[in-house]
């Protein structure tokens, strides 16, 4: 799942050597930190959010079908 949200992280950005993702797993549940530049965080979120909503929304449908939960965090 990581590699997924990676390539879509990374498709978004201009500068791809900024992006980062810590994978924290505890138990059934799988928290994603997500760190860009500063000015790659705007794409990545979006207007109003819609983006990071979609991200999220895509994440989720996948790992419901491993049985699990997921929770993605934006971090400046």
């Amino acid at each position: 799942m990581k590699d997924m949200l990676e390539l879509i992280i990374t498709n978004l950005v201009a500068d791809k050597s900024q992006v980062s993702i810590e994978e924290i797993i505890e138990d059934k549940v799988i928290t994603y930190k997500v760190k860009t530049s500063k000015e790659d965080m705007g794409r990545v979120i979006g207007r109003q959010g819609r983006v990071a909503k979609s991200i999220r929304t895509v994440m989720k449908s996948i790992s419901a079908k491993e049985g699990k939960k997921v929770n993605i965090d934006f971090i400046d």
